[in-house]
């Protein structure tokens, strides 16, 4: 059989067919690329934004919990101080109340007797009425509820039964509670425009009255989405806040897209939802995008090489956009720690930093990592005496200058204002060999500025000892210490609490 000549028309034809089947599988293939690359995209700034999302609502809704659980703790510790006092009459138990909320940081701390009387720092009144946890004829757990005060005052109430008897009567509850505009001062952002959040109760209302975006803004939630999601997701949306779950919902509303994520705040019955609206990682990468499809449809010839390297630009921005916004929060987070753990008055680290301090040396203390640690608690003599006489600027003035003297002699440790007139010094290293010739120095100091009228401070130390389980043990010491000091500056003439309170 003779078989057919391939002629030249032949190879042309075909070529040509060839070249536009292959441009087809070429602009074919391409635009598929760019779909899946914009999907894929798409699809990692959620994840990105969800992940950034869960990030902060986990680490806001410890903050919470470490709160309440701090706050149970100064409260266990104040029973115990106060039980260990013997108090005959209501006058010496306000004063030991008033002395833990000083010293621990504690507000509207009070007691409950056996007959539902509660005693606080100032008054005494019938509780049955106003605390809702004295239904109960028994309490045997610690509880944490809601209450609404004063109109539309909000706070959490902390309670904890304790067995413990003072003036002969046996007492059977302590409470505290806190105001909610404290704990939102604790997780605001500083960005709140393309960043919200607020509290929520599980029947959705608004607990911290901050605003979750410009269409929920302070309104329930249930209702505010409502119509906006479909009824299985607002059901599953209602079952979660009522069985303490967390998860994710996305909005559309006013075709304007919605990130919220939520995450529950344990034994408080709350859910902390965070949103976050028009994310700048999605704009980013949504104007990347515009630009790379643009080009393509310009050569192609390249189409397929742009798509690839278009993916892999993308997949580095990503990570490059997340590890910025990652890096942006860190930064913003630490100025954050660094507002927390700084007293606005004198400029030195806070009661917060203190405690903060005060966890950390505990793990050191127990694991046996630190031998050399003094502490050096001091007090302000006649604070209140300045305050009543010559006004609270004077008083203030009194702070900074008690301040600037302690930090100036104890230039090589850590200098903490823990109350209002109360300061607290850590001691190491350098600190800790000198501490015997700085303390002696200041001391001289003060016993000068008696008899010049200037700025006196009670001080008292202590050093760490084997026994000593945590740094609070060290403080105690310290504190009887500096309560003896002070009674012998009274005695040189310096004033102080109980000097004011003799010659009024």
């Amino acid at each position: 059989m003779k078989s057919k000549r391939i002629t030249e028309k032949t190879v042309s034809v075909t070529a040509a067919i060839g070249s536009v089947l292959i441009m087809l599988m070429i602009i074919a293939n391409t635009y598929w690329t760019s779909k899946q690359a914009i999907s894929s995209t798409n699809q990692a700034v959620a994840a990105v934004s969800a992940f950034y999302l869960e990030s902060m609502a986990d680490r806001r809704a410890k903050t919470i919990t470490n709160l309440i659980n701090n706050n149970f703790d100064y409260m266990e510790k104040a029973v115990s101080l106060i039980d260990d006092e013997q108090i005959d009459s209501q006058q010496e138990l306000r004063a030991a109340i008033g002395r833990m909320k000083r010293l621990l940081s504690i507000n509207r701390f009070a007691l409950v007797d056996e007959d539902n009387i509660v005693y606080t720092q100032y008054t005494t009144y019938t509780g049955g009425s106003r605390h809702s946890f004295l239904v109960n004829e028994t309490l045997d757990e610690k509880m944490i509820s809601t209450v609404f005060i004063y109109g539309s005052s909000k706070e959490l109430c902390l309670v904890i039964p304790i067995d413990i008897k003072i003036m002969g009567k046996q007492f059977k509850a302590c409470f505290v509670q806190i105001n909610i505009n404290d704990i939102v001062d604790l997780l605001a952002f500083d960005d709140q425009q393309s960043t919200h959040f607020a509290l929520y109760s599980e029947n959705g209302g608004n607990i911290s009255e901050t605003e979750l975006g410009p269409y929920i803004g302070t309104k329930n939630i249930f209702d505010a989405i409502k119509g906006n999601v479909s009824e299985e997701e607002w059901n599953l949306f209602r079952d979660d806040f009522a069985n303490g779950k967390r998860g994710t919902l996305i909005l559309n509303i006013s075709d304007v897209v919605d990130t919220v994520c939520y995450e529950p705040v344990p034994d408080t019955g709350w859910e902390l939802v965070v949103m976050i609206r028009d994310s700048v990682i999605q704009d980013q990468i949504q104007e990347i995008s515009e630009k790379s499809l643009a080009a393509s449809h310009m050569q192609v010839v390249f189409l397929l090489v742009v798509a690839t390297l278009f993916s892999a630009l993308l997949f580095y921005l990503i990570r490059r956009v997340a590890k910025e916004k990652l890096e942006e929060e860190k930064e913003k987070s630490k100025v954050f720690r660094s507002m927390a753990n700084t007293d606005s008055m004198t400029g030195i680290r806070n009661k917060h930093a203190y405690l903060e301090t005060e966890n950390q040396l505990n793990g050191r203390i127990r694991e046996g990592l630190i031998d050399k640690l003094a502490l050096v608690a001091c007090d302000i003599n006649g604070l209140k005496y300045v305050n009543d006489t010559k006004g609270h600027a004077a008083g203030d003035r009194l702070i900074k200058d008690a301040s600037d003297l302690i930090c100036d002699y104890f230039s090589h440790g850590s200098v903490y204002r823990t109350g209002g007139d109360e300061f607290v010094v850590l001691l190491q290293g350098k600190g800790y060999d000198n501490k015997e010739e700085v303390i002696a120095a200041f001391n001289k100091k003060i016993e000068e500025n008696i008899k010049k009228n200037e700025v006196v401070v009670s001080i008292g130390y202590s050093t760490l000892s084997s026994d000593d389980e945590q740094l609070y043990d060290v403080f105690e010491r310290a504190d009887h210490m500096m309560y003896d000091r002070k009674k012998e500056l009274k005695s040189m003439g310096a004033k102080t609490r109980e000097f004011d309170e003799e010659t009024q």
